[in-house]
């Protein structure tokens, strides 16, 4: 048979973190090891009913199985905008400032493509969902990492970076509420990164996929597009899938500066043929009527997170309260490093955790426990993991 090499770009990549994770998973079940996966953030709970009966209704228009907009239908553009003011206070021209995606993460993968030059350097929060730099090196961009640290509560220390690196930098990626940590960033932070961020042209691009899932009503995760002036300089990316339990659909937003969402566009116009029109009508119900599903949703998490809290403090095990995601960042015990303990309990457990390093260097000494199995399989897992410390 041919051999066939891969691209460097691919080649020279580390293996995709969630992808290694179930590989270990698949040996470790294939011993018959009833596995408790606590590792990737996929919602165990279905979507909700009046989400698929609009979707349902929706597949039967014949109108709906041609080829969608690359931007998105102009109705589901203006939910978007309808909802970023409701739940943001955020003015939105929908026209010019919202573009609809298969998925915040297609989303993220393409816009370094049409801001990203090679070369050019990119400066990436870390830890991080491993895709902000992953696109930027597919775009020929070169990453500096910016490191997240308990000490400054997970934010970036912006007087850190040093005049000479943001006269260079093109873009910088930030996430909040983070995925990992699962840090918050108030206005504060986003007035200053804005103002800097103008000073030397560089653009933010802002990952806000968990902001519905909060557990402080006065404390809600903010979006820099309610900020003064975070128009001016960012692209801010959401999707329908956390707040919604609707992974698997494939549908989000992309939100801000006109010209980064054009550019962003252009992609997507060579790439893609746009979300499938009946996914965005799904998606308008959605976002017109799913408040009261996701303030219960948000309940049952902070249910969940309180019990395995309560329940890793009890073996010694620290974490902080996160008061949005449905991640818990965890140190791990004394003694071992992140890939050694979380390769101890899977293979002594059979329960999945994710390694703290796998998200970025700064995530070394750490690990990502995910809410997202129901509360009698979270005992079970916290049991396991404390019979074996």
């Amino acid at each position: 048979m041919a051999q066939f090499q891969l691209a460097d770009r691919l080649a020279k990549l580390p293996p995709y973190l969630f992808a290694e994770i179930d590989r270990i998973k698949a040996q470790v079940a294939a011993r018959g090891v009833d596995i408790i996966s606590l590792g990737i953030g996929d919602p165990d709970m279905p979507t909700p009913d009046f989400i698929i009966e609009a979707m349902k209704k929706a597949v039967e228009k014949p109108a709906n199985h041609a080829y969608p907009s690359y931007v998105g239908m102009l109705s589901y553009r203006e939910a978007v905008a309808d909802w970023y003011k409701r739940r943001f206070d955020a003015d939105l021209d929908p026209k010019t400032e919202v573009v609809s995606l298969i998925g915040s993460k297609e989303g993220i993968a393409h816009f370094p493509l049409a801001f990203i030059n090679p070369g050019d350097l990119v400066l990436v929060c870390t830890p991080n969902y491993p895709v902000y730099n992953i696109a930027t090196e597919f775009a020929g961009g070169i990453v500096q990492f910016v490191p997240l640290t308990e000490d400054n509560s997970f934010l970036p220390d912006l007087d850190a970076i040093d005049e000479a690196t943001w006269i260079k930098a093109k873009a910088i990626f930030v996430n909040y509420p983070n995925n990992p940590t699962a840090a918050m960033a108030d206005v504060a932070f986003y007035e200053k990164l804005i103002r800097i961020a103008k000073q030397y042209n560089v653009i933010v691009v802002h990952d806000t996929a968990y902001t519905e899932i909060y557990y402080n009503e006065d404390n809600k995760p903010l979006s820099i597009m309610s900020v003064p002036g975070g128009k001016d300089v960012a692209i801010e990316f959401h999707s329908l899938s956390k707040t919604y339990n609707m992974t698997g659909w494939r549908v989000g937003m992309a939100v801000g500066n006109p010209q980064l969402v054009h550019g962003l566009g252009k992609i997507k116009e060579n790439v893609d043929s746009g979300v499938f029109q009946a996914v965005q009508e799904a998606g308008i119900v959605a976002m017109r009527d799913g408040d009261p599903f996701t303030a219960e949703l948000r309940k049952i998490y902070k249910q969940r997170r309180d019990t395995v809290i309560a329940a890793l403090r009890k073996v010694g095990i620290h974490c902080n309260v996160p008061e949005s995601t449905f991640y818990i960042w965890c140190r791990v015990p004394a003694g071992y490093t992140s890939s050694e303990f979380v390769t101890k309990v899977l293979q002594e457990t059979g329960v999945v955790v994710t390694p703290g390093n796998g998200f970025g260097a700064p995530g070394e000494g750490y690990f990502r426990i995910s809410l997202t199995v129901n509360d009698a399989r979270l005992e079970e897992a916290v049991s396991r993991i404390a019979s074996k410390l």
